[in-house]
C-alpha cells in the first residue's frame, strides 16, 4: 500500500482527508480530517529524519552516515523542525556557531593525532578558531 501523500501533487497544498476505512471490517468514516504533521515532510525531509532518528540524534554520526558538515546537518534539522510547524529560535543560531567552532577545533585535534597536521600548524589553526 503506498504511503499517504501529505501535498496536492498539481498545487502543493495540503491534501485533506476525506474518508476512512478499516481494511479488516471495511467500517468506513466519512469527514473533515487533517494530516498529520509527519505527512507535510518531503520524501527528503523524512529520509533525513529517519537517519537523524537512527543515529539518536548524534550529529555527527549523522553527518558521517550522509556525508554531509556539521553546518548542512543543521540547516536540514532547521528545515525540518519549520515543516513540522515549530519554531526555530534566534538561541539556536548562537548555538550552531559555537558548535562549529567546536567542530572546527576536534577535526584540527583529529588531523594531528593522524599527523596531517604538526603541532605548530595545529596551534595556528586553533588560534584562528577562537
Amino acid at each position: 500500500m503506498p504511503d499517504v501523500l501529505g501535498r496536492c501533487p498539481f498545487c502543493g497544498d495540503e491534501l485533506q482527508v476525506v474518508r476512512l476505512q478499516c481494511p479488516s471490517c471495511h467500517t468506513a468514516i466519512e469527514g473533515s480530517f487533517t494530516l498529520g504533521r509527519f505527512q507535510r515532510l518531503s520524501p527528503e525531509q523524512i529520509s533525513f529524519l529517519e537517519v537523524f532518528i537512527k543515529n539518536r540524534g548524534i550529529i555527527r554520526n549523522v553527518e558521517s552516515e550522509l556525508g554531509l558538515s556539521y553546518p548542512t546537518v543543521r540547516n536540514r534539522l532547521d528545515d525540518l523542525l519549520r515543516a513540522l510547524g515549530f519554531e526555530v529560535r534566534e538561541d539556536v543560531e548562537a548555538a550552531r556557531e559555537t558548535a562549529e567552532d567546536a567542530e572546527r577545533r576536534r577535526d584540527v585535534l583529529e588531523r594531528l593525532r593522524r599527523g596531517e597536521l604538526s603541532a605548530e600548524q595545529a596551534v595556528k589553526l586553533l588560534k584562528k578558531s577562537l
